[in-house]
């Protein structure tokens, strides 16, 4: 059954969500090309990745859970856009939904949070690589307010063929 809205909270993650996020993740590394990981992560693998994203500050993890029973229902974090000092204002964002929600606004909460929660963290810009072709992230971007700026072509290499990945970037 797809959620409604009252049906779902956004709240920051935390470490009791570590496993429901490997998890998630995992599914995109072994199923799609949306992330260029190709190996699965285990839960202790990945926990360097969450404690990167403190509740404060410009690298955040937003999680939208099922109101009730609290299962993960997709996540969407903002994390350093290249790691040189003068890129600090401006970071990379991200979403990922479970591939058995039904979709259909988790996403667009999710950014919502996280785009309110970083509001007055003092940055600049927000980038958003989105493999190709991914219709449905390019939509839920563009409704945010990011604007295409260009496309690495053939940048990544994972089941077999080369995908190319679309740029996008949002004033903050």
């Amino acid at each position: 059954m797809e959620p409604g809205h009252a049906e779902v909270q956004v709240r920051p993650g935390n470490e009791g969500d570590l496993v429901a996020l490997t998890d998630l993740y995992n599914h995109y590394v072994r199923e799609t090309a949306v992330t260029f990981d190709t190996t699965p992560f285990t839960p202790a693998e990945r926990r360097p990745w969450l404690l990167s994203h403190p509740v404060d500050g410009p690298h955040r993890l937003m999680v939208a859970t099922a109101a009730g029973s609290g299962r993960v229902l997709g996540y969407a974090s903002s994390s350093p856009f290249r790691a040189k000092p003068a890129y600090a204002t401006s970071v990379e964002t991200t979403v990922y939904v479970a591939p058995d929600t039904g979709r259909r606004g988790i996403g667009t909460l999710l950014y919502q949070a996280l785009f309110d929660a970083l509001a007055d963290e003092g940055l600049h810009r927000a980038y958003a690589g989105v493999a190709q072709p991914n219709a449905a992230s390019t939509r839920l971007h563009e409704r945010f307010g990011f604007r295409y700026v260009g496309t690495y072509r053939e940048v990544g290499h994972k089941f077999g063929r080369w995908w190319d990945v679309a740029w996008h970037e949002k004033e903050l």
